[in-house]
């Protein structure tokens, strides 16, 4: 029962995952209803709504801040997934073979996501979009973010194929994917938080280039499922039986209703 339970328990990185999709699901809530209700009785824009309110927008900054910049620093509460690129968690494995199968995938998913958010772009441009649908954009990228980590990536899935996160080549992109749309909202908040997400990106690319042998699980063994924090995939599997199980119920009782 014990090693059962021991089985059970959340690692303190995932538990962290859960409490990151719990404040950005209720910072996208409250900026749904505020944009909603400025629309309803103003009809203005939503940073226009800021100056009524800036402690949202101070809010949502701070965050996010210091969501960026914990990434620049070895964290033992962070994903093994960013904190492959510094020095002290290289682990020698022995191997000399960097093999990193994703990396031309990478591409790709940059090319796709470049023209994914051209065409929220492309309307901004129209008029078609304000500032606010914008910033609301970055709200739920931030949603899905770690959606993509607790439970299905469609970047894993569909281009890169690596086996979990503690291995995904672009894994320090997150938050220059989730900016994106903020290229076109001009705003000293919302332009300081594009630059401090590229310059994150770009840390991460440079390290990834000078020292490829610590972004590949065959010869950096910090990445070896024997060595993970996380222990992400046990909770996936977890998840996955439980939603076979309620199949599987409904199933049944559904078998009985007929």
């Amino acid at each position: 029962m014990d090693n059962k339970s021991r089985k059970r328990k959340l690692s303190v990185v995932s538990a962290q995952h859960y409490f990151r999709l719990s404040y950005r699901l209720v910072l996208f809530g409250i900026l749904l209803v505020v944009y909603i209700r400025d629309k309803m009785d103003h009809g203005g824009t939503l940073m226009d709504l800021m100056d009524s309110y800036p402690v949202i927008i101070v809010l949502i900054w701070i965050i996010f801040t210091v969501e960026m910049v914990q990434r620049f620093i070895p964290s033992p509460t962070e994903s093994p997934g960013c904190q492959k690129q510094f020095a002290r968690n290289y682990i020698k494995s022995g191997s000399t073979d960097i093999a990193i199968q994703e990396n031309n995938a990478s591409v790709l998913v940059a090319l796709v996501w470049v023209l994914f958010n051209g065409i929220f772009g492309a309307l901004y441009m129209a008029e078609i979009l304000d500032d606010g649908i914008m910033i609301l954009l970055c709200c739920a990228y931030s949603v899905c973010d770690v959606i993509c980590i607790l439970f299905f990536c469609p970047f894993q899935t569909w281009f890169l194929k690596n086996k979990c996160c503690c291995t995904c080549r672009i894994y320090n992109w997150d938050y220059a994917m989730m900016f994106t749309p903020l290229f076109f909202v001009k705003s000293p908040y919302t332009w300081s938080l594009l630059a401090l997400s590229v310059l994150l990106l770009m840390r991460w690319e440079i390290t990834f280039f000078r020292h490829p042998e610590r972004f590949s699980d065959k010869t950096n063994a910090y990445l070896h499922c024997s060595n993970c924090s996380e222990k992400l995939c046990s909770h996936k599997k977890q998840l996955a039986s439980l939603w076979k199980d309620i199949a599987a119920f409904t199933d049944n009782r559904l078998q009985k209703l007929r």
